[in-house]
């Protein structure tokens, strides 16, 4: 299995990628801090003065602004391919008092940043409601329903992909070369040393020279220490070999 676009649209939307926000009728575009609840609905976290609030502000006789926020990935490795870019378009609004409250401890769940302190004061938070979501790699453009986007999940491993792919090539390399040769079979070529250069849920991808394999995990794992109980095997075969005899 591979993530879905509505699953690598809610991954390059959860808030650990930079964004910038293209506004109606303003200049742009403009870097924004941002995250997603657990519906995919954007929150904005934005100082209280200052040229992104006043792009924000509502025309007259609205109660809301019409944006589009611009997400490109960064792979975790310079030889690591992009999963792309995506584009959520939506209309933000304001909020207040508890509405604000329980947004803020939204954005927390993916960034405990201490500005979240000062909402009311000198940050404010907006909430974006989705209305439509693009998604573009290798040059090839999806639109990605709603609804399907909203269901998603982003996925558990990506906040931490690079820190996983730099243990296996620190620490495990000569064990999942033999296991990704193992996995091709006669595919696998003499001389190949196979490394790790992408990381999700469903599986990873390898690259050996010029030729790039992925292979799936027998379960999609819902976070980090759920791939480390399923990677023991693979990468203590001796303890698992002793254990068994």
């Amino acid at each position: 299995m591979q993530p879905s676009p509505a699953e690598i649209a809610r991954t390059l939307a959860a808030g650990h990628l930079p964004a910038v926000a293209h506004i109606a009728c303003r200049p742009g575009p403009t870097p924004v801090r941002h995250v997603t609840d657990a519906q995919g609905r954007v929150l904005l976290l934005v100082p209280s003065e200052g040229t992104l609030t006043g792009a924000l502000r509502p025309q007259d006789g609205n109660d809301d602004t019409a944006l589009v926020l611009d997400i490109r990935d960064v792979p975790p490795m310079a030889t690591s391919p992009s999963l792309g870019r995506i584009w959520v378009s939506g209309w933000a609004a304001k909020l207040e008092g508890d509405d604000a409250r329980a947004a803020a401890l939204d954005y927390a769940d993916t960034d405990a940043c201490g500005d979240l302190l000062d909402i009311g004061e000198s940050q404010d938070l907006y909430r974006m409601e989705v209305a439509e979501v693009r998604w573009e790699r290798s040059e090839k453009l999806v639109e990605i329903d709603p609804d399907d986007y909203a269901e998603a999940t982003p996925d558990p491993l990506r906040a931490v992909e690079f820190d996983l792919i730099a243990d296996l090539a620190d620490h495990h390399m000569s064990e999942m070369s033999d296991y990704v040769r193992r996995q091709l079979g006669k595919d696998a070529r003499p001389g190949d040393e196979p490394k790790v250069v992408r990381m999700d849920r469903y599986g990873f991808l390898v690259r050996m020279g010029g030729r790039s394999a992925r292979l799936a995990f027998p379960r999609p794992v819902t976070d980090r220490h759920d791939l480390a109980h399923l990677l023991h095997p693979i990468l203590c075969r001796r303890c698992c070999d002793s254990s068994a005899a």
